[in-house]
């Protein structure tokens, strides 16, 4: 199975030392957001949990901690926009961040490579590798590329007169050119006007179906210079048209092939579910550890935030020792254990074909 941290709150960026707590004692324990008083205690095993995926746009606090994560294969999400204290109030600077993805995505591919023992299979045969640090620029781009297990996501989209159409594809042309070599697969959306969206950005608009082609047939041609695909999340499936991939952005096939899964000659087969929204239904990241409106980068195009006074109360109770992102156990609390289960399974043999004797 999947644990996610950092689709509901950003737990990387903010609750970095809750986390490493989690996993060395190895379990957690997650309210239902919309029934708190129902509780999942989910066991972080390596034998079950098959990879931690990240979702961040700050991943400096886990750096220098990684070594602790040795156990686990990983999947990351980093976050980079063009937008300024203005839309993202306390998001770190972005040359910071793009350092950190680089450093990161070096890291995490390694590591997956080597904990699938393939990292010298990937590398041309008069190459070998036993650390990241010893890693040259020919050997770290081959495992990159083959693996790509730190996706760059800039997402929402948004527009406003500062932000226009002109000036994302000018920001996302120097992103892509510095991330080059370091992720292959870029992830977009555009801004979806929830009601907390509404609230906390009265005057933002939805990005009109004419601007979501330019930007998309734009962005897929500057991605195509510096090999870098453009994935959609969520999105109208028209913009295939423009060369986008429509597939889902945390497919099962993303994923083994970010884990070093499919050069094993494996793959993630999740029990089926049903999906609130039937565009999911290919995303297999679940089990986030996260809870809502606890997230102080107060983007304010973010749905997961209420309000910016929900979000100062619950970080208030955060506690880095509890079982809880939130709080602690209350009496009232039916704490019921996840069904959990390793999805890794062999990459099913198609049955050849026996051909009749008249097609020979």
């Amino acid at each position: 199975m999947i644990i996610t941290a950092g689709m509901r709150t950003d737990i990387p960026a903010f609750y970095s030392e809750w986390f490493f707590n989690r996993i060395r004692e190895g379990s957690v324990l997650v309210r239902n957001p919309y029934r708190p008083e129902a509780v999942t205690r989910y066991e972080l095993n390596p034998e079950v949990v098959d990879a931690l995926v990240f979702c961040t746009k700050n991943p400096t606090p886990m750096l220098p901690h990684l070594q602790e994560l040795q156990a686990y294969r990983q999947f990351w999400y980093i976050t980079l926009t063009p937008y300024g204290k203005d839309i993202e109030p306390n998001v770190p600077d972005k040359k910071l961040i793009v350092e950190q993805f680089k450093e990161l995505s070096v890291a995490v591919n390694f590591h997956n490579a080597t904990l699938a023992g393939i990292a010298n299979s990937l590398l041309p045969k008069s190459s070998s590798v036993t650390a990241p640090e010893s890693f040259n620029e020919n050997t770290a781009s081959e495992i990159i590329r083959k693996l790509d297990a730190v996706h760059w996501r800039y997402d929402p989209i948004l527009i406003t007169e500062k932000y226009s159409v002109e000036q994302h594809i000018k920001s996302f042309a120097v992103m892509a050119e510095l991330l080059a070599g370091y992720t292959h697969t870029c992830v977009i959306s555009f801004v979806d006007v929830y009601n907390n969206v509404k609230k906390n950005f009265p005057e933002l608009s939805p990005v009109t179906p004419e601007e979501e082609i330019a930007l998309t047939k734009a962005f897929v041609e500057i991605g195509r210079k510096y090999d870098i695909a453009i994935k959609t999340c969520l999105e109208n499936s028209q913009l295939a048209e423009c060369g986008a991939d429509i597939s889902g952005c945390g497919t099962a096939d993303t994923l083994a092939k970010a884990l070093g899964l499919s050069a094993q000659g494996l793959t993630l087969e999740p029990p089926k579910k049903k999906f609130a929204r039937p565009a999911c239904s290919n995303c297999i990241i679940s089990g986030d550890i996260g809870a809502y409106s606890n997230c102080p980068h107060l983007c304010r195009y973010c749905y997961a935030n209420h309000d910016k006074g929900q979000v100062f109360r619950n970080h208030k109770l955060h506690d880095p020792v509890s079982q809880f992102i939130v709080g602690n156990s209350k009496p009232d609390d039916i704490i019921h254990p996840a069904k959990q289960e390793s999805w890794i399974k062999p990459i099913a043999k198609k049955p050849s074909h026996q051909p009749d004797l008249f097609e020979i």
